[in-house]
């Protein structure tokens, strides 16, 4: 059983490492972007040395992607509430907790990928172009059924999805705007919840998704 043991703590301290080195790149990216940041810089973050960085990470491109990969797979996995929900209300109002307590918890992911996507997606067009054109167009499928159910208004899923998005992000990408408009501090467990509750009202019932 010693080798099995082994081989255990091995796959941990890796999972470990790979952990450290992606949050201190995601802090790193979001503040010089891609041109910007250095692996060096990254490394300093981690508090690892550069080299550790390449071992698992060969270049900067491929963890960059990975970082814009991990805060996407994060937004995917909040709209499975979409395929499960038994209607607008319910999906979409958990979609936007979800969205908005990501942001809360990444809003230096949520940067890379705004800062990214706003220079013309030079590193991820790719996966603009596969994963999420795929995910959006499953999304905008079941908004297309709740309306086609009378579940809510007439309206163009697209638009919908890109109103979810800004309005979610926007929490994180201009998390400083949103805290010097706060007084000059982080929004309270309490003002986080009257956030969602707000967001959540002005949206659902601007689709009819609710009185």
């Amino acid at each position: 059983m010693a080798p099995t043991r082994r081989s255990s703590s091995k796959k941990e301290r890796r999972q470990e490492s790979e952990k450290l080195i992606l949050a201190a790149a995601e802090k790193v990216f979001a503040e010089a972007g891609f041109g910007g940041a250095t692996m060096q810089l990254i490394a300093d973050m981690a508090g690892l040395p550069k080299a550790n960085l390449h071992y698992y990470f060969p270049t900067k491109e491929s963890l960059y992607r990975q970082v814009v990969q991990n805060i996407f797979q994060i937004w995917l996995q909040a709209a499975d509430i979409f395929d499960q929900a038994d209607g607008p209300a319910e999906g979409i109002g958990a979609y936007i907790d979800a969205k908005m307590e990501i942001s809360r918890r990444h809003p230096a992911g949520s940067k890379v990928w705004a800062s990214e996507v706003m220079h013309g997606a030079p590193v991820i067009q790719d996966y603009l172009e596969t994963t999420l054109t795929d995910w959006t167009e499953g999304r905008a499928d079941v908004i297309r059924r709740w309306i086609a159910e009378g579940r809510m208004d007439d309206i163009d899923p697209r638009h919908l999805l890109y109103m979810l998005w800004a309005t979610t992000q926007h929490y994180a990408d201009f998390g400083h705007q949103i805290e010097t408009l706060n007084h000059g501090a982080p929004l309270s467990d309490d003002q986080w919840s009257a956030a969602k509750t707000s967001v959540k009202r002005i949206i659902l019932r601007g689709i009819g998704a609710v009185q």
